[in-house]
């Protein structure tokens, strides 16, 4: 199984609040499924946003593939991009 997701950070010196975007173009699915896609995946940015430290953008791109995936292994996916680009407190 391949990666659902493709995450882009960008840190700074700023001390503001991290911000994250998404990104979930048509290829994912019609716009319910899309939809859906982000709300999950905007939970799971919510659920490690204290982890996050402060003045760091991400940017999520949801892949095809995260269409038919659940809420978990897209936390999951996420937490660990997050991890790598050393972006967790």
């Amino acid at each position: 199984m391949g990666p659902n997701t493709v995450t882009y950070i960008r840190a700074s010196d700023s001390s503001s609040d991290a911000r994250f975007g998404f990104i979930v173009a048509k290829t994912v699915g019609v716009a319910v499924v899309r939809n859906r896609v982000r709300r999950r995946l905007k939970a799971a940015c919510y659920e490690l946003l204290p982890q996050v430290r402060p003045g760091v953008d991400v940017v999520v791109r949801a892949l095809p593939g995260a269409a038919s995936q659940p809420y978990r292994v897209l936390f999951e996916e996420l937490s660990r991009s997050l991890t790598k680009g050393s972006v967790l407190a």
